[in-house]
Order: C-alpha cells, then sequence, then structure tokens
C-alpha cells in the first residue's frame, strides 16, 4: 500500500478468549514495550527454573482470566523471579513476601504444626517440580484482597485427623477467603481434615481446572456468604471417592461446571451423599460432565437456575435435577467442550500432576507433535522454514515448530496444505526469538520485477489454524538508506488465512506492517491478536481480514525523516463481514500530539463494493491521535464505510460528533469480540 494510496463488576463483555492456552498476560495499559513473559533469577536454580518455564508463563482460562477488581487476567509470579524450595521456612518466606515470585516446590514439605495454612500474598505462582512437590499435613490460605495467584502441580495431602465428619480441625488443602483471580490446576488433592478446597466470603474470579479431588468427605464448598457475587469455572477436575460439596455451589452468581468427572467407586468405605449442587441463589450451567455411579448427582435449591447439557450418567440413582434460566458462558470468555464420553479417559491420564512439562496445561497438548530450531544447530533445523518444509502436507493435527532464542534472518512461508502449525520462541521473552527480513514492495526480485506489497513479508501465513507466540517478527527495510526505492511498503507479517492467533508476540516495522487479509475476497479470514506489540506509522495494520487486537500495545513509531504522521489501520473488507476491532487495548508511540488518524478505508484497486471496518472501544488513547481520528482515502470518503469508537479513554479520546462518531451501547453489544469471531475459540 502506497503512502498516497491512490462499568458495574458483573457487567461481562463476550470476549473470547482461550481455553488451555496462554492468554494476556497483564493489563495492556500498564506493559512496557518488550515485558518478559518471566524472569527466571535464582542462578542457583537454572535446572528448575528452565523446567517450570511452561508452568511459569502460562495463565488462566474461565473466569480467572476475566479482566476485572483492576486485575487483567491470573497470570501469578510471572514477572518475578523463580525460586525453588525444599523447606517449610522457604516455601513460607516466598510465599508471604511482598512482591512476585514463582516458587518451586521440588520435595516433600511436612507442615508444622499439622494443620497450618500458609498466607500466600498476591502475585504468586507456586508449582511443584513434576510430580515431587507435596505439601502434607497443611495447606494455603489466600485471605481478602489476596489475587493473581496460582497453586499448580502440587499434591497437597494428609491432614486428616481420624475423625470423618471432623467439627475441630479445619484444616484445608486450600481455602480462600474474599481472594480473587486464582487459579487451582493439575493438583492431587486428598485426605484432608476439612475442606479440599473451601471458597469462601465472595471469593471471585476462580478457576479449578485438571485436579485430582480424592479421599475426602467435604470435598469442595463454595459460599459461606449472604452475597450473590461469586464467579467460578470448574472444569475438568476428577472427583473420586468423596462424600459430598462436589462442588457444593451456594450463591455464586456465575458456576460455570464443565468437563468433569465425578466417579462413586463400589466396595469402598466412602459413599457420595451428593454431587453437583446448586444452592440458594446459584446460577449454574452444567455442561458435558460425567457421572459415575453417584448417588444424587445432580441437586438444586428451589431457589437456584441450573442449566444442565450433555451430561452423561451411569448407574446413578436418586436426584438429579435442573431449571431456571442461568447465563451463557461465552458471553465471559471462550472455551471448547470436550465430549462427555471422552472425559473418564481424559482425566484419568491428564488430570493431577504431571512429570513432564509442556506450554500447555491439557493432556491433549501434550500429544502436538514439536519440532526444534537452533541457530546454533543443536535443535532438528537450523532455520524455520526448514522446519515448515518437514510439516507434512495436509497435517491432521497441531505441530509446534519451537524456535530457540536467536535472530533468524530469513524469509518463513507457511504454504496453505500446512494447517495446525504454531511457530514459538522457546525463550523467557518475546524479544529473545527474532525473524526479520528486509525486502520492500519495490525490491528488485532476483528473476526481475520487485515483491509488491504482499510479496515483501517477512512471514507470510496462507494456512489455516496458525498460531504465532512469544517471538518478534519484524520488517526492518531501511527507508532512509532508500529513498531511490520507489515503493517503501515493508510488512513484517502477511496473513492470508483462517483461524489464525497471534498471541504474545511483537510485529514491528514502519509502513504497512501488518497485513491481515483473506484466501480471496469471498473467503473468511479470522485473526485474533492477544497480548502482544503491534509497532509502526503508515497504514501498518491492514487489509480484509476479520481481525481482534485484544489486550494489546500499538506502538506509533516516526516516519523515516523523523516527522509524525501516520495511519493505524487502513481496512478494506468485504461488504457484510467485519472489519478490524481494536479493543482493551493501549495506543502509544514517541510522537507528535494529534498526528496520526485511527484509520481510513482502503477501497483496494478501486473496488467501490468494499465497506471498510474499523471499530477501536473500551481503549487508552494517547495524544498523539487527532481529534477527528478518521480521514478519506484515494477518492473514498471514511464517512461512506464503517468506523466508529465506543468508550475509550487517555488524552487521544474525545466527545462523539459528526466528525467523531461513537455506537450506542445497543450498537456496542453487537460489536464484541465474540461477535467478530464468529463460533470460533482461539487456540482450539
Amino acid at each position: 500500500m502506497s503512502d498516497n494510496h491512490g462499568k458495574a463488576r458483573h457487567r461481562r463483555r463476550k470476549t473470547a478468549l482461550v481455553a488451555g492456552v496462554p492468554l494476556a498476560l497483564a493489563a495492556a495499559g500498564t506493559m512496557a514495550y518488550g515485558t518478559v513473559f518471566g524472569v527466571f533469577g535464582d542462578a542457583a536454580q537454572p535446572r528448575a527454573a528452565a523446567a517450570t518455564a511452561g508452568w511459569a508463563t502460562e495463565t488462566a482460562d474461565g473466569f480467572a482470566s476475566v479482566n476485572a477488581l483492576g486485575q487483567n487476567g491470573t497470570y501469578g509470579g510471572r514477572n518475578g523471579k523463580t525460586v525453588t524450595v525444599r523447606t517449610l521456612a522457604d516455601l513460607e518466606k516466598y510465599a508471604t513476601a511482598a512482591e512476585p515470585y514463582v516458587i518451586v516446590v521440588a520435595a516433600t514439605i511436612n507442615m508444622n504444626p499439622v494443620g497450618k495454612e500458609i498466607r500466600v500474598a498476591s502475585d504468586k505462582t507456586i508449582v511443584g517440580s513434576g510430580t515431587s512437590g507435596h505439601i502434607v499435613g497443611g495447606g494455603f490460605f489466600l485471605g481478602s484482597g489476596v489475587h493473581n495467584v496460582i497453586i499448580r502441580n502440587l499434591t497437597i495431602r494428609d491432614a486428616y485427623q481420624g475423625t470423618w465428619n471432623d467439627k475441630d480441625h479445619d484444616f484445608d488443602a486450600i481455602q480462600m477467603d474474599g481472594a480473587h483471580h486464582v487459579w487451582i490446576d493439575h493438583n492431587d488433592l486428598r485426605h484432608m481434615a476439612d475442606g479440599l478446597i473451601d471458597s469462601r466470603k465472595d471469593t471471585t474470579y476462580v478457576t479449578v481446572s485438571w485436579n485430582k479431588l480424592s479421599q475426602n468427605n467435604k470435598t469442595f464448598g463454595i459460599g459461606w456468604t449472604t452475597n450473590t457475587t461469586a464467579d467460578l469455572t470448574i472444569h475438568h477436575n476428577w472427583f473420586r471417592e468423596t462424600e459430598q460439596r462436589n462442588p457444593s455451589t451456594d450463591n455464586v452468581a456465575h458456576a460455570h461446571l464443565y468437563n468433569n468427572f465425578l466417579e462413586d467407586v463400589s466396595g469402598t468405605d466412602i459413599t457420595s451423599s451428593y454431587g453437583n449442587y446448586a444452592r440458594g441463589n446459584t446460577k449454574m450451567v452444567l455442561e458435558n460432565s460425567y457421572f459415575q455411579g453417584l448417588r444424587n448427582p445432580v441437586t438444586k435449591d428451589a431457589t437456584a437456575a441450573l442449566v444442565q447439557r450433555g451430561n452423561v450418567f451411569s448407574g446413578t440413582s436418586g436426584r438429579n435435577e435442573s431449571g431456571g434460566t442461568a447465563f451463557d458462558p461465552k458471553k465471559h470468555y471462550g472455551y471448547t467442550l470436550d465430549k462427555a464420553a471422552d472425559v473418564p479417559a481424559l482425566l484419568k491420564s491428564g488430570a493431577g500432576p504431571r512429570s513432564s512439562i509442556g506450554t500447555t496445561a491439557t493432556a491433549k497438548a501434550a500429544a502436538a507433535t514439536t519440532l526444534t530450531v537452533a541457530k546454533d544447530g543443536s535443535g532438528q533445523f537450523t532455520t524455520v522454514q526448514k522446519a515448515v518444509d518437514a510439516v507434512p502436507a495436509n497435517n491432521p493435527s497441531r505441530v509446534v515448530i519451537s524456535v530457540k532464542p536467536g535472530t533468524y534472518r530469513e524469509l518463513v512461508k507457511v504454504p496453505s496444505n500446512k494447517p495446525h502449525v504454531t511457530i514459538q520462541g522457546s525463550g523467557g521473552s518475546r524479544k529473545d526469538t527474532v525473524i526479520v527480513y528486509n525486502n520492500a514492495a519495490g525490491t528488485p526480485k532476483p528473476g526481475g520485477g520487485t515483491y509488491g506489497t504482499g510479496g515483501s513479508a517477512t512471514v507470510a501465513v496462507e494456512a489455516d489454524d496458525f498460531q504465532a507466540r512469544n517471538l518478534t517478527i519484524s520488517n526492518d527495510f531501511d527507508e532512509a538508506a532508500n529513498q531511490s526505492l520507489k515503493d517503501h511498503q515493508a510488512v513484517a507479517l502477511r496473513t492470508a488465512a483462517d483461524k489464525v492467533v497471534l498471541d504474545g508476540v511483537i510485529v514491528t516495522g514502519d509502513q504497512d506492517t501488518l497485513l491481515l487479509d483473506t484466501a480471496a475476497k469471498d473467503r473468511l479470514g479470522r485473526v485474533y491478536v492477544t497480548n502482544s506489540y503491534v509497532v509502526g506509522n503508515v497504514d501498518f495494520i491492514f487489509g480484509r481480514a476479520t481481525a481482534v487486537v485484544d489486550r494489546s500495545v500499538i506502538t506509533l513509531k516516526k516516519r523515516w525523516n523523523g516527522t509524525s504522521a501516520g495511519y493505524v489501520t487502513a481496512p478494506s473488507t468485504a461488504a457484510n463481514r467485519r472489519g478490524f476491532l481494536i479493543t482493551n487495548s493501549t495506543v502509544n508511540g514517541d510522537v507528535s500530539d494529534r498526528s496520526f488518524h485511527l484509520g481510513r478505508p482502503w477501497h483496494a484497486g478501486g473496488d467501490a463494493s468494499l465497506d471498510p471496518q474499523t471499530t477501536v472501544r473500551n481503549t487508552t488513547l494517547s495524544a498523539a491521535i487527532r481529534t477527528a481520528p478518521w480521514t478519506d482515502m484515494s477518492g473514498f470518503s471514511w464517512k461512506d464505510d464503517r468506523f466508529a469508537e465506543y468508550m475509550n479513554k487517555g488524552p487521544g479520546a474525545g466527545r462523539a460528533s459528526t466528525d467523531r462518531p461513537h455506537l450506542t451501547d445497543a450498537q456496542a453489544a453487537d460489536q464484541e469480540v465474540a461477535d467478530w469471531l464468529g463460533g470460533w475459540t482461539p487456540g482450539t
């Protein structure tokens, strides 16, 4: 493309997020350029730090991923040092510290006295090293206001004091009183004096996933409050030989339970009293779970709402109830259901602590094929393109290309017959792994002619279901040194495919940095960009894709000659399709005030049938944005197309006017992330 081209606490957005893969790691407004995924600073424990990197950099799904109460998702101690502990004193020292930590438990730690619950402070990840992290005779307590805590891959066990219905010993594995944004994942919790998990006193934005809960009476209680405010997601947990509270859910505003396996084993001393219980004013959605041999598998109070769908009941008896109107979980976050019939086998193999550390938490992801790339020859390939070439044509399942830190000066193309490819940097920061080249549209091709705008891309993606994670994609074409060259468009990344995820990446260039296109004008091409940085100046997010930039930073750069002028977006959307949506993000950069437009309509080739669209909403705009943020292009008026804002803030935001249209609340309700993605959950 040439320079002249021809609200309230429980109000929810329909943001579709990624289940089981890394999501937004920090509020975009507070992200610093180049923020690392994890800083593993304990030099004495490099092995533990490296082995734990996958667990430490992952973030929660479900309600723990929601941006609320001043906390944008749950990422634990990712911004702090990684320390390895083998003693109670060290575990307590780091878990109660004010600063963030990733705490690797690499031994069996006995609580003293028995029943001790360590009072965990905010911004902590406590994770077992392989299957060696055991907490015996006690657990953890998260008090009022504690937030952003992850507890993963641990075995917490054996505080039992010999009394089954123990009224005297409140010895829980994990107790939360007024905490928020907590992720409890891949743990083995068993044989405690009281609860395995107690979520009490308005604790909210909690996700409990992939845990084994067993050999217990009062297993998982939620409530102890007259308020109906809490939001919890409970998925892929295996309840086995547990009598009650599986869970008991009292006065929970949104309780989403799916793909759990509740098993009452015949011939044992433990018999279920009931399974899932919606109490008080709870609204519960219960999906695709498997109930084996339970008495009263699903119960509800008359005041509660409980919607069931897709569950399997085998050998159960007694109450199995539903009724009322609950809520739509996909208005709060995205997720993908496994088939209920597959749940027992899936959880028997995948729930609880795992000995090997992967980049995702699920058993399904562990089966993905991985190819390694390293410049120094320590991987299977020395270039990214060679790894792409090794992917078999029409591969039926995901192939992860893990790229070790380094600068890879090469062109990369993922052809259309190689879907399900992930290119992922393996370093601690997205800046550690860089794919870069310097072609421009006017650069001469070896066989004659020039590359053109699309052909200038450093990385070109033509295959559906592509993902890029934790790396930088750059075009470092030097405009100042190439003034004799006619066309300076220089694309870093071009996508011409459907279901593309860019998560935790930097895409950087100058003019025309990020081309989000489709395979053809009549083809759908959806792209989801999250937790990322896009850097450029002229029309640097452009194309005809249906694309979302969510919880990211858009950085404005000066031109090659030091001037400040540019356009953030240039959509070329086909009629009756969605264009670009920028949401929950930040637009900033070291440029002059009022020098950049938010966008202009690109009618590629003069095609009057196109209907370009950009919506910028719930985003912080710096003073660089013009007071009239939209402008015409190549004879086409922006007012004839679809450009609007909603609920933006910052010095670059402005009131509605004829030069600055704002969506109404009703219009905005139809312009949210889920509306753009059309039933697709990114990352699945």
